[in-house]
């Protein structure tokens, strides 16, 4: 099976401060491309990925989160678009499209499976929706607003941190609802840039 080079990007270690280039390095190195026998896992090339805020919490030396911290010395990981390229899973195939957590990096031996799903791949809509708008962004705002919030009609609705990935889709569903739209954003730069979204951003 052909060896290729697999171009990582690698953290480098915990930091508390906000970070920097420094705290990661690109690294390239081997990989079969193949899954091992008996493995049931499968091999992705990634073809989009996602930097998303939680990944900062990722960066700290904690383990009270919902999610466990990056290893040291390994490639980060996040939310992509990937495509099998080899698999030892019964469920996934080569060929197949699919999206959850992979790593940065151009090829992902995936163990964890199920952290991903198949993708149903529609030729109107692009890929990349499925780290966004489709993605766990997409899946976080509809299941808050509609499942949670579940708001009438002429209702006001407070959005914070609503430049986020997650605050200006609820925000667009807000209105989209004909609801009153009030959003907050940390900086005046977030807020000029997300106000014709919202109406309104205090």
């Amino acid at each position: 099976m052909a060896e290729v080079e697999n171009k990582q990007v690698i953290f480098k270690g915990y930091v508390e401060r906000t970070p920097e280039e420094r705290d990661m390095e690109i690294k390239v190195s081997k990989i079969k491309l193949e899954a091992p026998k008996g493995s049931g896992a499968f091999l992705v090339k990634n073809l989009y990925l996602s930097c998303d805020p939680y990944m900062r919490g990722r960066m700290r030396d904690v383990h009270d989160s919902y999610i466990p911290s990056f290893v040291p010395g390994q490639p980060f990981e996040g939310f992509g678009v990937s495509k099998v390229i080899d698999s030892d899973h019964p469920n996934f195939k080569t060929g197949d499209l699919v999206s959850g957590i992979t790593g940065w990096e151009e090829y992902t031996l995936i163990h964890r499976t199920e952290q991903l799903r198949k993708i149903q791949q529609d030729d109107d809509i692009p890929l990349s929706y499925h780290v966004g708008l489709l993605g766990m962004p997409g899946f976080t705002s509809y299941a808050g607003f509609f499942e949670v919030c579940t708001p009438k009609k002429g209702e006001y609705v407070f959005v914070s941190a609503a430049s986020g990935a997650v605050g200006q889709l609820v925000g667009q569903l807000a209105k989209l609802h004909g609801c009153y739209v009030v959003g907050s954003a940390g900086t005046s730069q977030k807020v000029g840039v997300f106000y014709f979204i919202f109406g309104r951003i205090v």
